[in-house]
């Protein structure tokens, strides 16, 4: 692990680099939330940054409590890769932009909707006519390529073909785990839930509709944009970052809240950078209880979304920033979100990545590129 696991406390450490970017104010979230009751250990990953009260890029495991206000609003928040047929080859921009459409509005095939629900395990309500969009924020779908590749076999066993452009969804549970969560705080605070009792049981059935919920939810937004490209795919993984579940951590028994943080124990993994940055697939290396069995799970913002149309405005019109340096096209036409998901606004992902694998914790398997970044046609919603 060298110098790349440091040490805050007794209960916290954060993976990162001698030059990793860092603000202060995550890690004192971080050390904050370590003195919560009933907590064991947390772990900050390299993309750690501040967040409402407790920090984003981060895992944190308790004995006997479990704690909503620490998995958030967007339960089940995660990342589905796809397989498709369209070879990189053979795409053209112009073409591909025009096909992709809109999806921002509600998936008008109520038939496919049902059938996925029915999949998954979706059961029927309100919610259900969000299911198929992205939703705002940092949320987004991309069509990538492989732009470099470090293990062959591993691709192959994954069955990714480097001739062909990739899919990555970039999805929660939508509004569903944002009325989960208020009714939580409402009642309770910020309080945590004691294990066995019938609120937490409660809460963890709610839970886990939203994570079937965002895991349907990505697919459909997939199948969507397949659809409109006249694509065929296959969904190769699909992982949460915000989720609670219980756990085995250094021995110990009890309840593992990862809050954007991915999964090392569930298989390969995509970690990606801004839209305007490569994004890397990568496998755990070893189990590190250490850092909670969990890796970043993407580039972490460096600038408050407040401050980055005042930082950029000046410097570059939406039309600029809808082109990348990587030659990839970004759909955007919010002219506030553009601003705030800018590349400028994240770490560098190499950063990132290079700190996970100082630390020994993950193996590169391929570079992807951007492509095509689909955030939103028009006003995003919520």
């Amino acid at each position: 692990m060298g110098n790349f696991v440091k040490a805050l406390s007794d209960r916290a450490c954060v993976v990162m680099a001698d030059s990793t970017w860092m603000e202060d104010a995550a890690l004192a979230q971080l050390l904050s939330t370590a003195q919560m009751e009933g907590m064991q250990r947390v772990a900050g990953m390299p993309d750690l940054h501040p967040g409402r009260g407790n920090p984003v890029g981060a895992a944190f495991f308790s004995k006997d409590i479990i704690y909503p206000t620490l998995v958030g609003n967007d339960i089940g928040c995660g990342m589905a890769l796809w397989q498709t047929d369209l070879l990189a080859s053979a795409v053209r921009l112009d073409k591909l932009d025009k096909r992709v459409g809109n999806i921002d509005g509600p998936l008008e095939d109520l038939q496919l909707r049902a059938q996925a629900a029915e999949v998954q395990g979706v059961q029927p309500g309100e919610h259900l006519s969000a299911l198929g969009t992205i939703g705002g924020g940092n949320h987004f779908a991309e069509f990538q390529q492989v732009d470099a590749i470090y293990a062959a076999q591993a691709l192959s066993d994954l069955g990714l073909s480097p001739r062909h452009l990739l899919l990555l969804v970039h999805s929660g549970s939508r509004g569903l785990g944002e009325r989960i969560l208020r009714r939580h705080v409402d009642t309770f605070g910020h309080r945590g839930l004691t294990v066995g009792t019938d609120v937490a049981a409660a809460y963890l059935d709610e839970h886990e509709a939203a994570l079937r919920f965002a895991r349907c939810n990505r697919s459909l937004v997939a199948q969507r944009l397949l659809l409109n490209v006249r694509a065929q795919g296959e969904c190769v993984l699909d992982v949460h970052h915000n989720f609670v579940a219980s756990a085995n951590v250094g021995g110990q028994d009890g309840w593992l809240h990862r809050k954007g943080a991915t999964p090392s124990d569930q298989g390969p993994v995509v970690i990606p950078g801004s839209r305007g940055d490569y994004s890397y697939l990568v496998r755990s290396r070893r189990l590190c209880h250490d850092t909670l069995l969990s890796l970043a799970h993407g580039a972490g913002r460096k600038w408050i979304r407040s401050a980055c149309k005042d930082r950029l405005f000046k410097l570059t019109s939406p039309t600029q920033m809808a082109r990348t340096a990587l030659g990839s096209r970004v759909i955007c036409n919010d002219r506030q979100l553009i601003y705030e998901e800018a590349p400028q606004a994240y770490k560098g992902i190499d950063s990132v990545v290079q700190a996970l694998v100082g630390a020994g914790l993950i193996e590169l398997l391929a570079r992807l590129k951007p492509v095509l970044t689909y955030k939103t046609r028009g006003e995003c919603c919520e």
